[in-house]
């Protein structure tokens, strides 16, 4: 069965998180050392307003993926997915799973990202919210009708009937009036430290633009799908390209997931806290069998079939 495999963002993370793994893998244990002990502390102790704190947030989850990742590897022998993606950070998981950068790099890199990203994050009150039930064309009329009192942008498009809207506490509330007063779909106030995936992180674009001429990049192993464009990386355009544009534009998780389907994956494994990917999957492409790794016992399920198909 052809298998992709997908590392879940920046939102997912739980106090508690990897602590199993930890405990029992000791191919696990080696990444995850590579956190500081603040890291680790706030990933297995909390509190979880620690945990939720973007420069803490970032390294643990990239940490619990790449950890994670290396142990299914030794537990099935050896497998390799025929295309991997991320949301969000998840996007650098994917890309130290297909060999880009090594797992020191990785955690360098993520933590560059996430203090650029908070910094962003701290000059203007901002919001998040989800909209539910209402397709791409009504949202971003929303959109345009909140950015008449305030600046608001479509800052993930998840699935179908899922969108993540961003930006200034005016914009983001007028374009949820908007919706309410045509009585159409339902918005959920997000609790995130910031307007990501928005023009307001053009500042940690840049910064990222900047430290990415530092680092030396690899070739991928497998193919890996980017946010910004919800496909390949086309011949000519960059990967460090790619991962500045990632953090001001919209997530395109939605396209990825039909780029998948296309490219002929039947069935994606999600690495990573929780089961958020996979719902968005499940409403984007039901034809796509999916399994999840959160928890040690999940790891030897899947383990467990990929060595039965080998």
């Amino acid at each position: 069965m052809k298998t992709g495999i997908v590392f879940a963002g920046q939102g997912s993370q739980y106090v508690g998180m990897g602590q199993d793994f930890y405990e029992k893998e000791p191919a696990f244990r080696e990444i995850f050392d590579l956190l500081t002990r603040e890291e680790r502390e706030a990933a297995f102790h909390g509190p979880e307003e620690t945990l939720r704190e973007t420069t803490i947030t970032q390294p643990v989850m990239l940490a619990f993926a790449m950890g994670v990742y290396r142990v299914l590897q030794e537990r099935s022998g050896g497998f390799s997915p025929a295309m991997a993606a991320g949301l969000s950070l998840g996007e650098y998981s994917a890309l130290a799973a297909a060999g880009v950068f090594d797992a020191e790099t990785a955690l360098t890199l993520i933590r560059r990202r996430s203090q650029l990203m908070a910094g962003c994050a701290s000059q203007e009150e901002t919001e998040m919210s989800a909209i539910i039930g209402l397709d791409r064309e009504t949202v971003e009329a929303a959109c345009a009708a909140g950015r008449e009192v305030g600046r608001v942008e479509v800052a993930n498009y998840n699935c179908p009937g899922q969108m993540v809207v961003s930006g200034s506490a005016e914009g983001v509330t007028a374009c949820e009036e908007y919706l309410k007063a045509q009585g159409k779909g339902r918005c959920v106030r997000l609790s995130v430290s910031g307007p990501f995936h928005t023009s307001y992180m053009e500042p940690a674009e840049r910064g990222l633009r900047e430290y990415f001429q530092q680092v030396s990049f690899q070739s991928m192993a497998f193919p890996v799908l980017f946010n910004y464009l919800g496909d390949v990386c086309p011949e000519g355009t960059s990967v460090k390209e790619l991962l500045a544009m990632q953090v001001s534009h919209s997530v395109r998780f939605e396209e990825t997931i039909r780029r998948m389907s296309e490219a002929g994956i039947e069935r994606v494994i999600e690495i990573g806290p929780g089961k958020v990917l996979s719902g968005f999957i499940r409403k984007t492409d039901r034809s796509i069998a999916l399994m999840q790794i959160d928890k040690a016992e999940d790891l030897d399920k899947v383990a467990a079939v990929l060595r039965e198909e080998k």
